[in-house]
C-alpha cells in the first residue's frame, strides 16, 4: 500500500459528517478530492473538490471510484443499506480502503444494538467488509459516541443554550465520552495517512470524558446563568423512543441515539476511554477540556 491514501472518493458528502469530513480533507491539502452524489442533487462543494453525478447503478460506482485509493461513506440512515453496493462496486475498482458510515455509538456492541435495531445494518457491513478482505480491500470503522460541539450547539444533546434548560439523565452522573466535529474529520484524514496502522480495524475516538452534570457546570459557569433542569430516565426516554417510532416518528431515532450515550443501559461501554481502546494516539486527536468546549460553543 502506498505510503499514504491520496485519491479520495466521498459519498454523501453534502450532509452534516459528509461537511465535516469534507472540511478535514480540504484543510489538509494532501488529497485529491471526488464528492459523489446522485443526478438530481443540487449540492455545491469547495474549489479544489471535484464533483461528480451518479445514477447509483453498479456500472457508474465502478466508473466512479476507477483511480481512487479510498471510498469514504458518510450516507444517513436512509442509505445503510446501500453500502454493500458501493463495497461491491470499490472491490471491481480497485479501491484500496473503505470507510463505512459509523460516526456514532459503537455498532459492534450488542446494548447498543438493542436500542438501535438500525444500526444492526451498520453492524453487517462491518462483517461483509471482513470477508472481502482476501479480495484486496481494506476497511477502517470509527466509533465516535455523540458529537459534543455540534450536539451543543444545535440542542440535539438537549442543553438549550438559547433557554438555559437542560435536561438531565439519571441523575447525570454517568461517565461518557463525546467527539467534536473537527476531530472526527481529522480522525479520518488521519486513517488515510496512516493506512498500515489502520488496516482492516475498528477504532475508537474521543474529545472529552465527560458526565452532564458536568457539562451543566461548564454551560452555567460560562454563561453566568443557572439553568432549569429537566430530570428524566433511560427508562422514559427509551420507552418514548420506541413509542415515537413505532408511530413513524423518527424523531424516536435520535431519543434512542442520545440513550446510547447517555443512558444506564448495562454493557452499553460509552466511556470510550475506560472501557475501550481509543485510538487517539494513533490518529493524533487530542483529548479535549469541558469548559474549552463549552467557551467555544457559547462564544460563536
Amino acid at each position: 500500500m502506498a505510503s499514504y491514501l491520496k485519491n479520495v472518493a466521498i459519498i454523501g458528502a453534502s450532509g452534516t459528517i459528509g461537511n465535516f469530513i469534507l472540511d478535514a480533507l480540504v484543510a489538509s491539502s494532501q488529497f485529491e478530492i471526488t464528492a459523489i452524489s446522485r443526478k438530481e442533487s443540487e449540492a455545491t462543494f469547495p474549489p479544489g473538490v471535484t464533483p461528480l453525478k451518479t445514477d447509483y447503478s453498479d456500472t457508474d460506482l465502478e466508473a466512479a471510484f476507477k483511480g481512487k485509493d479510498v471510498v469514504i461513506s458518510a450516507v444517513g440512515a436512509s442509505a445503510f443499506g446501500e453500502q454493500k453496493k458501493f463495497v461491491d462496486a470499490a472491490i471491481r475498482a480497485g479501491v484500496k480502503r473503505f470507510i463505512p458510515s459509523e460516526f456514532s455509538a459503537n455498532s459492534q456492541n450488542d446494548a447498543v444494538l438493542q436500542l438501535l435495531p438500525l444500526f444492526g445494518q451498520k453492524k453487517e457491513l462491518i462483517e461483509y467488509l471482513k470477508s472481502k478482505e482476501t479480495e484486496g480491500l481494506t476497511w477502517t470503522g470509527i466509533a465516535t459516541s455523540g458529537l459534543f460541539d455540534w450536539g451543543l450547539a444545535n440542542g440535539f444533546l438537549e442543553f438549550d443554550v438559547a433557554s438555559h434548560t437542560a435536561t438531565i439523565w439519571d441523575g447525570g452522573n454517568k461517565s461518557f465520552t463525546l467527539t467534536n466535529q473537527k476531530a472526527l474529520g481529522e480522525a479520518v484524514a488521519s486513517v488515510l495517512v496512516h493506512p498500515h496502522e489502520t488496516r482492516n480495524r475498528f477504532l475508537f475516538i474521543a474529545s472529552v470524558e465527560t458526565t452532564l452534570k458536568d457539562i451543566l457546570a461548564a454551560l452555567e459557569e460560562e454563561s453566568g446563568v443557572k439553568w432549569a433542569v429537566n430530570e428524566t430516565t433511560t427508562e422514559i426516554q427509551v420507552n418514548e423512543g420506541v413509542k415515537k417510532l413505532s408511530a413513524g416518528d423518527f424523531n424516536g431515532a435520535f431519543l434512542l441515539v442520545r440513550a446510547t450515550v447517555f443512558g444506564n443501559t448495562p454493557g452499553l461501554h460509552s466511556n470510550y476511554a475506560k472501557e475501550e481502546k481509543l485510538a487517539n494516539n494513533v490518529l493524533g486527536l487530542q483529548l479535549e477540556t469541558v469548559n474549552d468546549v463549552v467557551k467555544r460553543v457559547l462564544n460563536k
